[in-house]
């Protein structure tokens, strides 16, 4: 009974790795394509009952089945589906490249003109800075050289009054000394002419006063005489010209400066 177990055990196994390779074949099959016809495949196995003792038969060596052709599947569709799905990813791929190309330059293009613009405001504001520090330096200037001019004029109003001061008194100085100068020359010539003056008869006993006008030259020669306005008759007039004569040269006075070739001469001989 045992030995008829062992014996029933190969054969059942032999039909259940049989039918699996059937089923994968058909399995296989199924998935692939419906439309060819299922071909059956021969299976040999012997029935061996509870009871028979005989040997059990060599199992037969079955030959593999030929493998069906199966043409490969018409993938034309899907791989122009497939290309054209690639090309549409690659053409909008490049097209948002392009865009964010084109957007980076748009953004590069704000990014220098924001420059630009704020490179021309600081240079245009460096340039009104400038300006404005140079008006001011202009207008220090202007005021350094008005305060200037006002000073140099108010120093040369000051020096101006100082010399006409100094003028001024150089000139009253020489007035003076010229005064001086002229009542001592006066006083010289009068006194020559009265020590050659001989007093006629017929003067005044007192208070001869005769105007006499007397011109010479640079040495002191008297070369005219002329009696003006006089108290004493033609005799005193004759007298005091002959006496201005018998006096030539008159004396020359100390300054030169204030020699003078008419002279008018107040003669008072009683003096």
């Amino acid at each position: 009974m045992i030995r008829d177990q062992y014996n029933v055990i190969p054969v059942t196994m032999a039909v259940f790795v049989h039918a699996a390779v059937v089923g994968s074949l058909l399995f296989a099959f199924d998935f692939t394509d419906r439309s060819f016809p299922v071909v059956p495949l021969a299976i040999q196995a012997t029935l061996v009952s509870e009871g028979d003792t005989r040997p059990l038969p060599e199992p037969v060596e079955q030959p593999e089945p030929t493998p069906i052709e199966t043409p490969p599947p018409d993938t034309s569709a899907a791989d122009r589906a497939r290309e054209e799905e690639a090309k549409r990813q690659t053409d909008l791929q490049a097209e948002q490249d392009r865009i964010r190309l084109q957007q980076e330059k748009d953004q590069q293009r704000r990014d220098q003109e924001k420059r630009e613009r704020k490179a021309r405001a600081e240079a245009e504001a460096d340039k009104q800075r400038a300006l404005a520090e140079k008006r001011r330096l202009a207008d220090l200037e202007r005021q350094r050289l008005d305060n200037e001019r006002k000073r140099q004029e108010a120093e040369a109003a000051v020096r101006q009054r100082q010399q006409q001061a100094e003028i001024e008194a150089e000139e009253n100085r020489r007035v003076a000394e010229a005064a001086n100068d002229i009542q001592r020359w006066q006083f010289a010539i009068q006194q020559k002419i009265t020590r050659n003056f001989i007093l006629p008869a017929s003067a005044p006993a007192s208070g001869l006063e005769c105007v006499v006008r007397v011109r010479q030259l640079p040495r002191g020669r008297v070369v005219d005489v002329n009696v003006g306005r006089c108290n004493g008759d033609d005799a005193v007039r004759r007298a005091i010209e002959a006496a201005v004569h018998k006096a030539s040269p008159l004396p020359s006075p100390d300054n030169s400066n204030i020699f003078e070739r008419d002279l008018q001469i107040v003669f008072k001989p009683t003096q």
